[in-house]
């Protein structure tokens, strides 16, 4: 393979999406005409809770297209780098296709500095990824994510939200995104307090996510039947780390039951 060579006032500099995207690696996003009539897959409803010992983000599994349920099983939680996660709602394939390009982006950053960015530069390298998006977000393929990772400066968890120009918006408790994100939002907001720990987080997340499933069709609930539950990670001074579906079945009875017993005293 032969390397690119620019010259000095061509260079893309470290812009690694730049430098990917005019190597031809990876397609150009920007989509005209589609008017957002094509049934596309799109992901739902993301979560990011801040605890007392970082950040809990989750998202459901379920990828719609239309009326049409399209994926039952999609991810839409990565880990970015060691300390730091990325969630996607949005048209699916943009979205996962801009977490790659951009877990490859910390990567490269890392390696070409000898040093991690910093979180805050994490969340702006974001922001340009979706601001870089809009001319096919305008044409319907909009991709919104959460970014949100362990500050080891400030020793706590960080949270960062976008809109669809790449506005990009600390959040200090909690964000929500996607068609569920208005019920997941106001769960949260009632269960949230300062001091929240992390197992408490974890069982937040996993009832605002089957509240907003109750009433929005595109976020999928727990399906017992086949064994799928949301996806749910926690980022700590540890790093990034996914918590078990085992685990959730169990916190899920649990909160079945708990419902149940609300609604039926």
């Amino acid at each position: 393979m032969n390397l690119p060579l620019y010259t000095p006032q061509d260079d893309p500099g470290p812009d690694f999406a730049a430098l990917a995207r005019r190597t031809g690696a990876i397609p150009d996003l920007s989509v005209d005409g589609l008017d957002g009539r094509l049934d596309i897959p799109h992901g739902t409803t993301c979560v990011a809770i801040r605890c007392n010992t970082g950040v809990v983000m989750a998202g459901d599994r379920r990828a719609t297209a239309g009326n049409f349920i399209s994926h039952r099983t999609i991810e839409k939680v990565f880990p970015a780098d060691r300390h730091s996660g990325v969630a996607i709602a949005g048209a699916a394939g943009p979205a996962v296709q801009m977490v790659e390009l951009f877990q490859l982006q910390l990567e490269h950053y890392e390696k070409v500095e000898g040093a991690p960015v910093s979180l805050e530069g994490k969340a702006n390298q974001l922001s340009q990824m979706v601001r870089n998006h809009l001319p096919a977000a305008m044409s319907g393929l909009a991709v919104v994510p959460i970014f949100a990772g362990f500050d080891t400066g400030r020793s706590s968890g960080r949270i960062f939200q976008y809109d669809v120009t790449g506005g990009r918006y600390e959040e200090h408790d909690h964000a929500a995104t996607g068609s569920g994100s208005m019920q997941a939002t106001t769960v949260i907001k009632l269960g949230w307090t300062p001091s929240l720990s992390e197992p408490d987080a974890i069982d937040l997340a996993l009832r605002a996510l089957l509240e907003a499933a109750d009433e929005d069709s595109a976020t999928g609930g727990p399906d017992l039947v086949r064994g799928i539950y949301p996806v749910v990670a926690t980022i700590t001074a540890q790093g990034f780390e996914r918590v078990e579906d085992d685990d959730l079945a169990g916190r899920f009875r649990v909160l079945l039951e708990a419902i149940t017993a609300e609604r039926n005293p």
